[in-house]
């Protein structure tokens, strides 16, 4: 089974990747290679902390690798929080603090158009970098519904959904999220 290294240390992503690969390839985390580098993401879009990330773990570790970066962009702030999405209160991977951010600075906004984007860079052989994305439109509620999910899914409802990404199966989820179609076109490329 060929192995690459998914940089990250996020054990939820890992989990909705390994499930969504289905045991086509040996999914290796940043721990599992022993990568305990604070990896840089000083890029300003999606792609290049994608392709940043994707290329420190090649080219210090050896290992074919894919990185995804992703986001929350919300209309009325202008795109924010976008690729400051995991540290948008200041901490990184402070997910309350970050949704009591985004709910203050959205305040009686009637505008609460939003989409979720995900960029995956993969890295593989002596091939150039490849790329895939996946977005997914939607809204975002005056408060917090469901208690599955992370990051900013309790107060995301996807167009044409009745509740939040943090009430949904991890099935509904992954069938139309923005991980969910980068990773499908990752994927396809991969088989």
């Amino acid at each position: 089974m060929e192995k690459i290294v998914f940089a990250t240390n996020n054990a939820h992503k890992l989990a909705e990747l390994r499930q969504m690969l289905g045991g086509r390839f040996q999914l290796l985390s940043l721990s599992d290679i022993g990568c305990h580098d604070d990896i840089p993401e000083t890029g300003s879009t999606f792609e290049e902390n994608a392709l940043q990330k994707a290329r420190w773990v090649k080219e210090r570790y050896g290992y074919d690798c894919f990185a995804d970066d992703s986001g929350l962009e919300v209309d009325a702030l202008g795109g924010a929080p976008g690729i400051m999405s995991a540290r948008y209160a200041g901490t990184h991977g402070d997910s309350d603090a970050n949704n009591a951010r985004l709910l203050r600075e959205l305040g009686d906004s009637t505008d609460r158009r939003a989409r979720f984007r995900c960029v995956i860079a993969l890295l593989q052989g002596d091939a150039l970098p490849r790329f895939f994305n996946g977005s997914v439109e939607g809204e975002i509620l005056h408060e917090a519904a469901g208690c599955g999910g992370f990051g900013y899914d309790p107060l995301f409802r996807p167009l044409g959904w009745n509740h939040t990404f943090a009430e949904a199966t991890p099935d509904e989820k992954n069938a139309i999220s923005h991980r969910g179609q980068a990773v499908k076109a990752l994927v396809k490329a991969l088989s």
